[in-house]
């Protein structure tokens, strides 16, 4: 399971949330570029359908591959960390379990540890 979950977030969580950690977070603050609204718009519609199959997995277990933290989970931190930056975090109220399994990744010490050393950008709302 952990090798399918990590699969699932190389070819659609992945390419539906980084577009808009992109828009809202390299481009204008680090390149200077403004936000491509229509991009966002378009990768929150996917990361809708992506959060609904999480949402119902979510349901049954804790963390993605059962009821133990895995490389599945920690493998989706580095984009969702800076996702939860972005004026489009609040995307995940609307799915109770997606957002307590990232409460739950984010309230373990050795990822409070990563969280801390990865600076992010200036201005960024995390």
């Amino acid at each position: 399971m952990v090798d399918v979950w990590t699969e699932v977030d190389a070819h659609t969580y992945h390419p539906a949330i980084s577009p808009v950690v992109f828009e809202c977070v390299i481009n204008p603050m680090m390149r200077g570029i403004p936000t491509n609204e229509k991009v966002v718009a378009e990768s929150l519609q996917k990361m809708k359908k992506v959060l609904e199959v999480y949402e119902e997995s979510l349901s049954e277990h804790k963390y993605l591959a059962g009821d133990f933290f895995s490389f599945a989970d920690l493998n989706h931190f580095p984009c969702t960390f800076y996702f939860m930056g972005t004026p489009h975090a609040g995307l995940f109220d609307s799915y109770p379990h997606v957002k307590a399994w990232w409460e739950s990744i984010m309230a373990r010490p050795a990822v409070q540890k990563m969280a801390a050393i990865m600076v992010p950008p200036q201005g960024l709302m995390i």
